[in-house]
């Protein structure tokens, strides 16, 4: 007796059918619900899935189900809570419709690039990695505009996604097709590593000259000034560093363990009270007191005093946009790192102009990298195409 299978998809539009845009939107919308729950919780130490239901971040009241659909609710609601009626952020709503617009595109895209006709071919599962591609990259967007660091969990992700998409559709991770016509799966998984080492190395050569030729800003002052640990206000906000009225974020401070923060106090004072003077060495999680005494940053209640000379230690970039790189190299091969790279040095020029951004600010690097490498899939890789083969044509 034979089996029977059901074949669905004859039943369904082809893939390649504009129908399939509407689904396509609609699902990127229920994602970017979910990354809303990363982005606030992932950067505190908080899990995804405990609790279950969202909440509202000034009452921690739980969102009913009726309340909680993709787009709709925050514009029903006005931006604010049901319950408490606390504004909550745009950011929020940008979330959702930023990745519904990405997966919408990416869907256009493979469709475009893959130009099918019914059925489904094996590329058209390269889809699920790009969609994955999509969603970490607004989550990590965001996590790095706001708090500036970048969670390596998620950019691992992205370079494991990379990889599976280079191997379902061997063309991505060489858009331009400078390697011929004819891959097969084993090249486009060569393509895909060969990307990955070429954005990390690359760009962690980068962090390491500038930790060479930036690594440290030292504050000098003519006469004994203020300084002090200030603790930090909230859970999202880390402890400051405060030297004559300037702040500075132990995030911005502390890169790897070797770090210090040395302070030439010329008064001191721990946890209230008055201890002799000298040089203070600050790490990470201890403080090391003029006489030799360490004392963990947790068993602090107050540290300050006076002093006219401190070093901190600060990174040109931090590695979490080295991580970000190679997941890039990782999708888009060594082509589209360079492109990438490029474009986002642009982006972030024209940002700081714009913003009036003092030079030595901080600005996240993270989400210029991820632009640049939307502007590569999305078209940048045919302006790389046009630009090599004028070159060409000149010579």
């Amino acid at each position: 007796m034979g089996l029977y299978r059901f074949d669905l998809m004859p039943l369904l539009p082809s893939l390649a059918q504009p129908i399939w845009f509407l689904p396509a939107f609609l699902l990127g919308a229920c994602i970017g619900s979910f990354l809303n729950v990363v982005i606030h919780r992932v950067p505190l130490g908080l899990s995804v899935n405990e609790p279950k239901r969202s909440f509202c971040p000034k009452c921690k009241s739980a969102i009913p189900m009726r309340l909680n659909v993709p787009l709709l609710s925050w514009l029903w609601l006005r931006g604010k809570c049901a319950n408490c009626r606390a504004p909550i952020a745009f950011r929020y709503f940008a979330v959702e419709l930023l990745t519904a617009l990405l997966f919408t595109a990416i869907w256009g895209f493979l469709r475009e690039s893959l130009g099918r006709g019914a059925g489904v071919e094996v590329e058209w599962f390269a889809l699920l990695p790009l969609w994955i591609m999509a969603a970490l990259f607004v989550a990590i967007a965001f996590i790095d505009a706001e708090h500036m660091i970048i969670p390596n969990g998620l950019t691992t992700a992205a370079v494991i996604a990379g990889v599976a998409g280079a191997a379902l559709w061997p063309r991505l991770p060489d858009l331009a097709g400078w390697s011929g016509d004819a891959l097969r799966p084993v090249d486009g998984l060569k393509q895909s590593l060969l990307g990955w080492t070429i954005g990390f190395c690359g760009l962690w050569s980068v962090v390491l000259f500038g930790k060479l030729a930036f690594g440290k800003k030292t504050m000098d002052f003519p006469s004994a000034v203020d300084w002090r640990l200030v603790e930090p206000e909230g859970g999202e906000e880390p402890i400051w560093f405060e030297m004559n009225g300037e702040r500075t974020g132990w995030w911005d401070i502390f890169f790897r363990k070797s770090d210090r923060l040395v302070i030439e106090a010329e008064t001191l004072c721990v946890n209230g009270r008055e201890v002799d003077a000298g040089i203070v060495t600050i790490r990470e999680t201890y403080v090391e007191l003029p006489d030799g005494t360490k004392l963990g940053i947790e068993d602090l209640k107050s540290l300050d005093g006076k002093a006219r000379h401190a070093v901190i230690p600060r990174e040109a970039m931090g590695m979490g946009d080295v991580h970000l790189m190679g997941a890039i190299g990782a999708f888009f091969g060594w082509t589209g790192v360079f492109f990438s790279l490029f474009a986002a040095s642009i982006y972030a020029i024209a940002a700081a102009v714009l913003g009036r951004i003092g030079f030595g600010m901080r600005l996240p690097f993270g989400p210029f990298l991820i632009l640049g490498a939307l502007s590569w899939m999305f078209g940048g890789w045919k302006i790389a195409s046009w630009y090599f083969d004028l070159l060409t044509g000149a010579f």
